[in-house]
């Protein structure tokens, strides 16, 4: 069972991904990075690819597009919070 991280794995887990351009949400306990591409062709390739893992791991992202650009938050709302599978999910974003 996934559970939200605690404050002691935060640094560790979210330290990273913080240092490579994702930063907590204000207000909430979530993560978001915004994508930017050459065209709405490559941004929309790049959710298709993303939403592929997405569904294979069961852990679905709030994200929006507006031509170039995807906005993407991660948290794990049966925890009310960020987890290990917001990290991970994170870390494939980062590499597609």
């Amino acid at each position: 069972m996934t559970e939200r991280l605690s404050d002691a794995a935060r640094d560790a887990v979210l330290g990273p991904l913080l240092a490579s351009g994702w930063e907590m949400v204000e207000g909430r306990d979530a993560i978001t990075k915004t994508y930017k591409f050459d065209s709405f062709v490559d941004a929309f390739g790049w959710m298709t690819r993303a939403a592929l893992w997405a569904e294979k791991w069961n852990h679905h992202p709030e994200w929006s597009n507006v031509y170039n650009r995807v906005e993407v938050v991660l948290t794990t709302h049966d925890v009310d919070g960020v987890s290990s599978l917001d990290a991970k999910l994170a870390r494939k974003m980062d590499t597609l």
